[in-house]
């Protein structure tokens, strides 16, 4: 059985990865949360959690796991903490051999006729400058990721808007923001959740990051 411990269960897309994972018979789901009664609340009583800041969870307690999703997600003045943590889960994995699974944000993707980075159409967008930081973050998080050649990872990055929602039809790809046949960038959680589960029980994507957007609203 594949154990699969997943960061920020109790999140948007945590949660939704969490429950998907649970109820396939080959997978023994942990997510490991911050907060014990927030997880309960989202992903019911019995729900098997690991709680406690990840950054102070030791090597050991991490290393139990064949495969870790991080889909941690935090205050945008506290955001530099994805890559911190990004750095933390490559040092257990070159030692552990764990396969790693990035929830990573659309700025990073390319987009428009002269293929700039979604990340600068964000920063345009109003009252952007009190979150900007979180996906400009994500930005520095994927370029470090792009560094590690020996450790088994994948990054997933949503489409511009990134919503709650059941699994629909759904197209893949890799450094280009996505639009579905209404020319719009829309993703849902059940969709990423159906990707993320894929990657754990059929891996197809390794040491690259993809993207995903749903064919219709």
């Amino acid at each position: 059985m594949t154990k699969v411990g997943i960061i920020g269960a109790s999140g948007m897309a945590g949660s939704a990865i969490y429950k998907l994972a649970a109820a396939q018979p080959e997978l023994d789901v942990t997510g490991i949360v911050r907060h014990e009664g927030k997880a309960r609340q989202v992903l019911g009583a019995d729900a098997q959690l690991l709680c406690g800041d990840v950054f102070a969870l030791i090597d050991s307690l991490l290393a139990r796991f064949n495969v870790i999703v991080d889909a941690y997600g935090t205050s945008p003045d506290q955001a530099d903490r994805q890559t911190k943590l990004a750095q933390k889960l490559v040092g257990l994995a070159r030692k552990k051999k764990v396969r790693l699974i990035f929830i990573l944000g659309a700025g990073s993707l390319k987009t428009g006729a002269d293929k700039h980075l979604f990340l600068e159409d964000i920063g345009k967008l109003p009252n952007a400058e009190a979150w900007i930081n979180t996906p400009r973050q994500q930005v520095k998080e994927l370029q470090y990721l792009a560094t590690i050649t020996d450790v088994d990872w994948v990054g997933i990055s949503p489409s511009a808007t990134f919503e709650p929602g059941p699994l629909a039809d759904f197209v893949v790809g890799t450094d280009e923001l996505l639009f579905n046949e209404e020319d719009k960038s829309v993703v849902t959680t059940g969709t990423v959740a159906k990707i993320v589960v894929g990657e754990i029980l059929a891996p197809q994507h390794h040491q690259e990051r993809i993207t995903v957007v749903n064919t219709r609203n």
